[in-house]
């Protein structure tokens, strides 16, 4: 199954691969992402494609680094809803219990195991895929990220008491020490930060409790993600629709798989990609109609239609009427 993240974890991609040499749009091309992710952060993209975007641009730079140096100018702004709930708990202690809990909204195949005794908290990260281990890159990136927004809820101050990688040791290691600021263990069971307990303690000044009861009901709402492949197709779609440029070549650059396999998967499973954009184009016709101001043949052009409704009470028509023309 192809896990999905939300593609604001690119949002610093280009300037990141600029800094060591690369050209971006080269890049994505190269391992099949849409450039159009770039601009809006809300776009599903398939992990996969992600992952070989990452591990390329290492290779191709000799940035050993790439991961932490997109961690690194990230942000809770990056996760956004879960961002948001995470930025206005209580204490840090609360903040990483959100984060943990509601992280697979970002990130369909990421968890975050919390782990606590009488001195020591330990943040364990989980990358499902294909293989064993997710590559080095991405557990780059999000450990760095964890790192970061944990920081952020400090102001700053505040150091973890070690990290724990399972990879084998970078040629600099001073540059893993630097960036989190603590002992780094290379060739660990896991891929940890460990912390001290009585961090947990620390009050987040900023923290507005009324918000924060407000995002976890509007979060909860809408915590389940899709799980079918079905699903999956169903979430491109509907996002690719919002923004006028739906076809299942474009989906397939989503998923990071083939039209051919969009088809066959689907098929598998009793429905085609055709049935599932038509669905999603009825009931997003009924929304853009109640529109007033909204010009039919902008409605038709978005939604991809060769004809344009002639309805706006929200009825979707059976046929088209005989005198309409193609738009």
């Amino acid at each position: 199954m192809t896990d999905l993240i939300r593609s604001a974890g690119l949002s610093y991609y280009p300037e990141v691969a600029r800094s060591v040499g690369l050209d971006p749009s080269q890049m994505m091309r190269k391992v099949r992402l849409p450039l159009a992710c770039l601009d809006k952060p809300d776009i599903p993209i398939a992990v996969t494609g992600l992952r070989r975007l990452l591990e390329l641009s290492a290779e191709a730079s000799g940035a050993e680094d790439f991961g932490l140096r997109l961690a690194e100018r990230g942000g809770l702004t990056n996760f956004g809803a879960v961002g948001l709930i995470v930025r206005e708990q209580a204490t840090v202690g609360e903040a990483i219990e959100a984060f943990s809990r509601f992280i697979h909204i970002h990130h369909d195949g990421m968890r975050l195991d919390v782990r606590r005794d009488k001195r020591t908290v330990t943040i364990t990260l989980r990358l499902r895929g294909r293989q064993p281990r997710a590559p080095r890159q991405s557990i780059d990136m999000a450990l760095g990220s964890v790192h970061r927004i944990i920081q952020s809820l400090f102001g700053g101050d505040w150091r973890p008491q070690e990290v724990h990688l399972h990879y084998p040791p970078p040629h600099d290691r001073k540059r893993y020490r630097d960036f989190f600021d603590c002992r780094v263990t290379f060739n660990a069971d896991d891929d940890a930060i460990l912390l001290s307990a009585h961090d947990l303690e620390r009050r987040i000044p900023s923290a507005h409790p009324l918000i924060a009861n407000y995002l976890r009901k509007r979060i909860e709402a809408i915590e389940s993600r899709p799980a079918s492949w079905e699903a999956k197709v169903d979430e491109v779609v509907r996002t690719l629709l919002a923004s006028g440029d739906c076809t299942v070549e474009r989906a397939a650059e989503h998923l990071a798989c083939t039209r051919r396999t969009i088809h066959r998967r689907l098929a598998a499973s009793g429905t085609s990609f055709s049935a599932i954009l038509d669905a999603q184009r009825a009931d997003l016709v009924v929304q853009l109609i109640d529109d007033p101001a909204r010009p039919l043949a902008d409605i038709a052009v978005q939604l991809g239609f060769s004809a344009q409704s002639e309805w706006r009470k929200g009825v979707r028509p059976l046929s088209a009427p005989p005198s309409a023309s193609a738009a």
